[in-house]
């Protein structure tokens, strides 16, 4: 192909560049990322894995945007992402990413509708088509029928689902998912991980999950293990120093 006709490609939807944290200064410093580097194409899906203080939660927070790099640069769709203000931040979680937690994080007095809702209400959308939006939502994670329960009256698994379905009623270009099967059983974890599979799929939503259990990386298709603030194998499965 002529250099005439050839089209540059389209950044890659995250890269970090050389990304560090520190927490604290002088002697009471603590490096949590040594200069990370990586890639995540859109449609990914992507297992962060690694021990306790290894800085894969470190990593996490900074591409939800809830934390900022000390050093390096986190880009999205080629945006510097730490030239942004707080607020461009908020905006840039907003409408770009859903969280889906190990905790559930639902509103416990409010009904499975309204906590999908809630998302939606924080972008101003009027009522009749954000309570369209939850429902399709809801009936996306198979609970159609459970759309006037509070959390209470629901089981782990279930109260995931209305997580999942939270996270994804604005339709994200990112889910990251921290440890989302942390606090339920076997078959119910394979039920949230065959349905973060079908959402990456069919959606192309990008995924990032941090998860300690071999078996639920094992639904990604890529793994990145952290240790000691630094990225210890990627996908291709090379050690690194």
């Amino acid at each position: 192909m002529s250099s005439a006709r050839a089209t540059s490609s389209p950044p890659p939807l995250i890269e970090l560049q050389g990304v560090t944290k520190v927490y604290g200064h002088g002697q009471a410093a603590m490096v949590a990322l040594h200069g990370i580097d990586f890639r995540i194409g859109r449609g990914e899906f992507v297992a962060v894995m690694g021990p306790s203080g290894s800085g894969k939660s470190t990593c996490m927070n900074i591409l939800g945007c809830l934390d900022t790099p000390t050093g390096g640069r986190f880009l999205f769709e080629g945006v510097d992402v730490g030239r942004l203000t707080r607020d461009q931040r908020a905006l840039l979680r907003r409408h770009y990413l859903g969280f889906v937690f190990q905790g559930f994080n639902l509103l416990n007095r409010t009904s499975a509708l309204e906590n999908v809702e809630l998302p939606l209400i924080y972008r101003g959308i009027p009522a009749r088509p954000r309570h369209h939006a939850a429902r399709r939502a809801l009936a996306a994670v198979g609970l159609s029928d459970w759309e006037r329960h509070s959390p209470g009256e629901l089981s782990g698994g279930q109260q995931q689902r209305v997580a999942i379905a939270r996270a994804i009623v604005t339709r994200p270009a990112v889910l990251l998912a921290d440890e989302p099967t942390g606090n339920l059983d076997s078959a119910r974890s394979v039920e949230i991980m065959e349905l973060l599979t079908a959402f990456n799929r069919d959606q192309d939503i990008t995924i990032l999950m941090v998860t300690h259990d071999p078996e639920m990386a094992a639904y990604a298709g890529r793994q990145i293990h952290f240790r000691d603030g630094r990225i210890l194998a990627d996908a291709d499965g090379k050690e690194r120093q």
